[in-house]
């Protein structure tokens, strides 16, 4: 590795380091994952080019899928969808919502239809991306608002924990749980999963990628083979790291620059988008009784990704924040494709 890249690497470390050990000693909510995005933004915003391992990340993404598996086992989910009116809620809701806002985007001219709408679509930003690409948005300017937009639901949850509550877990206990003994066995079996899942999304690309088939690897070890999955603290937050720095080093300055024009409205409707979602989160609280930051968490239009890793390690009500954000995942990868289609021939003409 070349001089400079170590360098920038080295930085990168040291600074995220610097960000997520005061986090942590905060008892915020995955530290690791934001000191990590707010590292990268730093070091793509001041030009220096650093860029995380494709495989690395992809990685990251199956190990994600294959803890959402092991929060929300299917007999959980099972138990969960009986409350069915409350996951059509939550994951319509969100859906509509931000269709709703991609659609004024496209409407008011400041992005072109599919653009917008690859843009708005809640889900996996990754995957959100990876799809755009095929539809034929821009796909620097889905980046943006995806990657964004997952910056500011880390944001604003770290402010609805500070006034509700529901903080990580205190760095004793966390340091308890990396020494902990690991199962050797289930550890391997684990990461060969991730791995066969990891490779599967390079070579095939699939909708959701490497997270879609590490939920499936996950569910299928769990749920069907009776092994269960082991991912110790420590690998978790290598994942956690890789995710962080791939979504913070995307805010280069060619990113800015190409977006600046819109870049205020966007954040103005990226903002709107979440105080809808923040008030569906509150019916959430008033009609069933679920606990704010589970709520706030649970309708975030946020990544599956990030929002996994936020739930993993707040005192929430996790499979049902994974079971309502995976449900949202999967409707989106359904109906995505056609919704941006339809949009972008609709709009076309005011283009």
């Amino acid at each position: 590795m070349p001089f400079q890249a170590t360098r920038r690497w080295l930085g990168l470390v040291l600074l995220t380091l610097a960000l997520s050990l005061p986090m942590a000693l905060l008892h915020l909510p995955a530290p690791t994952l934001l000191g990590s995005i707010v590292a990268g933004v730093a070091l793509g915003l001041a030009g220096q080019r650093v860029r995380v391992p494709m495989s690395a990340f992809m990685l990251s993404q199956a190990l994600l899928g294959f803890m959402i598996a092991r929060a929300c086992p299917l007999p959980v989910f099972a138990e969960l969808m009986r409350h069915w009116e409350v996951f059509l809620l939550g994951v319509t809701s969100v859906i509509v919502l931000s269709v709703g806002l991609g659609w004024q985007l496209a409407r008011w001219k400041l992005l072109p239809g599919s653009t917008a709408i690859w843009g708005s679509f809640p889900g996996a930003a990754s995957a959100m991306t990876l799809l755009a690409g095929e539809f034929g948005a821009d796909v620097r300017l889905v980046a943006l608002m995806q990657y964004l937009r997952v910056v500011m639901v880390a944001t604003l949850m770290m402010a609805v924990s500070g006034v509700v509550g529901g903080a990580g877990n205190p760095p004793a206990g966390l340091l308890a749980d990396w020494l902990a003994p690991v199962d050797g066995w289930g550890l391997a079996l684990t990461l060969l999963g991730a791995t066969l899942a990891a490779g599967g999304a390079w070579r095939w690309r699939p909708p959701g990628g490497a997270l879609v088939l590490g939920l499936a690897g996950g569910v299928l070890m769990q749920d069907v083979a009776g092994q269960a999955v082991v991912l110790p603290p420590w690998l978790l937050a290598a994942a956690a790291l890789c995710l962080g720095w791939s979504i913070g080093l995307r805010f280069d300055r060619a990113v800015v620059r190409h977006a600046v024009r819109v870049l205020p409205r966007l954040f103005a409707v990226l903002a709107l988008l979440l105080l809808l979602c923040s008030g569906m989160a509150g019916l959430l609280v008033l009609w069933m009784g679920i606990d704010p930051l589970t709520a706030y968490l649970a309708m975030s239009p946020g990544g599956a990704d990030s929002v996994a890793l936020i739930a993993a390690s707040s005192h929430v009500d996790a499979p049902f924040v994974m079971a309502m954000q995976t449900g949202r995942l999967l409707a989106v990868l359904a109906v995505g494709p056609a919704v941006a289609r339809w949009v972008s021939r609709r709009s076309s003409p005011a283009q």
